[in-house]
């Protein structure tokens, strides 16, 4: 049997934008897959929300965005520290970048390491790589919650941390008059989820459960297509947790009765493969999610950092 591509590696196929308007001066860009992005207009200003991988590829999705709005892009929200949501900052041209306080604190403690590792594992993300002008340092961190008036009669953009999940400080952006929830990668519409960094236990449990708490008519994934309707919202956030519960119950299996870390990775993809295999980045992602989930189990809570040699060396140990 031929050695499988590494991660997304020959995923080189380009894949359709579309930008979506959810509400009045609410837009969401999703692309069959490829990590979403969204805005928030204000009064007089422009709320962004998610940077894309590279300033090129930010400024193809504010080129959109400017045939609707003309507004200066005041806020820049980073709903995590991934290379492919923060690199491409630059374009935005924005007064302030808005993270969580852990989200700049994993950007200083791997964020070198995180751009490599990522450009490896999707290099098609990364239009123009060399227009990157470094890190991602946002000047404007928060723990819990934080509230932006939007001004006029639009109402507030509600910025929170719901628990540690797809990250240590990923946060949501909620639109409390429009019901519109921009979750990042905590939920995937019917994308394959990237646990590499993750906190299996929580995200699957508390965590989700906040995010569900909101009670949002459309939702906004990290990836897949926007959620409309209560039941498709609640279906998108329960599909989540499902992936999530299956490699716990699946994991906890093998590393319950001394198995090795490959034989976990091989029944995960066996129960999860008939209901997820089908989704984007499906294949990519589940060595990095195992070895996670893992570590885990093994009573390391905090994630160790994922470089290219490392990436490469998990791929090696946990795939045919």
């Amino acid at each position: 049997m031929s050695k499988k591509p590494f991660a997304s590696s020959a995923d080189l196929g380009e894949k359709k934008e579309t930008l979506e308007i959810l509400a009045d001066g609410v837009y969401a860009l999703t692309a069959e897959g490829d990590p979403n992005v969204g805005a928030i207009e204000g009064e007089d200003f422009v709320v962004a929300f998610e940077a894309r991988a590279t300033p090129r590829a930010a400024q193809d999705w504010l080129d959109m965005l400017r045939q609707h709005t003309d507004k200066p892009i005041k806020y820049l929200v980073l709903s995590h520290y991934h290379a492919v949501r923060v690199l491409g900052a630059s374009a935005f041209g924005a007064e302030s970048i808005i993270a969580h306080e852990q989200t700049r604190f994993l950007i200083e403690e791997r964020g070198e390491q995180d751009w490599a590792s990522e450009y490896g594992r999707m290099p098609r993300l990364f239009r123009e790589p060399e227009g990157i002008p470094g890190l991602t340092h946002p000047d404007i961190v928060f723990n819990d919650r934080m509230v932006i008036p939007l001004g006029g009669e639009r109402g507030d953009l509600v910025l929170e941390y719901c628990g540690r999940g797809h990250t240590a400080g990923d946060i949501v952006a909620w639109l409390p008059k429009s019901k519109v929830l921009f979750a990042g990668d905590l939920v995937e519409a019917a994308a394959a989820l990237y646990t590499g960094d993750a906190f299996h236990f929580d995200w699957s449990k508390q965590t989700l459960d906040k995010v569900k708490s909101y009670g949002a008519e459309v939702l906004v994934g990290g990836r897949g297509a926007v959620a409309r309707g209560r039941t498709d919202v609640d279906a998108a956030i329960e599909q989540t947790r499902g992936f999530l519960q299956g490699m716990i119950d699946k994991v906890g299996e093998i590393h319950k009765r001394g198995g090795s870390v490959k034989e976990a990775f091989e029944a995960t993809r066996d129960h999860l493969a008939p209901k997820f295999g089908m989704w984007p980045i499906f294949e990519h992602c589940l060595p990095f999610d195992v070895q996670r989930l893992w570590d885990e189990m093994d009573g390391i809570d905090w994630p160790r950092i994922w470089t290219d040699q490392r990436d490469q060396e998990v791929w090696d140990k946990l795939q045919d």
